[in-house]
């Protein structure tokens, strides 16, 4: 069903954590993983320049990610664009252009006025992609309450 999976990832946690449910379905279904790692460039002035000073290191996590991938027999290769249209667009543009049945992104799960003043590349990816977005969540952890000894789920 999911020929090739794009694992949308900026090399954060939360991108490491949707990695395994990409890992998880591209076995399943005996899929290609294409990690489409996209930057953002600055316009004006400073055009050309990466939004974020840390891009090389994000690069070479997310290409050792890959490399990683491949030793445990997965089908995989990186995709890293980069451009002055916003990161949801440069992903969308990615998941076509290798003709991908899904696209798997991590959220941080904040909602309402959080995102509005953040902005959410995974709400953008779901009003912009023209394929099936699967976002994940940050896990959720059970902690001891003070009362009654139950635990409490919180993100």
């Amino acid at each position: 069903m999911f020929e090739t999976i794009v694992w949308a990832t900026d090399g954060s946690e939360l991108a490491d954590g949707a990695l395994e449910h990409v890992k998880e379905l591209a076995r399943i279904h005996h899929s290609k993983i294409v990690a489409v790692h996209a930057n953002e460039l600055l316009a004006g002035r400073y055009g050309g320049a990466p939004l974020f000073a840390d891009e090389p290191d994000v690069r070479e996590k997310v290409g050792r990610q890959v490399e990683e991938l491949r030793a445990e027999g997965l089908d995989a290769e990186l995709e890293i664009r980069t451009g002055s249209h916003d990161v949801a667009t440069l992903i969308s543009r990615a998941a076509e252009d290798v003709d991908a049945s899904l696209i798997v992104v991590g959220t941080h799960g904040h909602g309402g006025l959080a995102a509005a003043l953040m902005g959410s590349v995974a709400r953008a990816l779901c009003h912009t992609a023209r394929r099936p977005v699967l976002v994940v969540p940050p896990p959720r952890i059970a902690v001891p309450s003070s009362r009654n000894g139950a635990s409490v789920t919180t993100a």
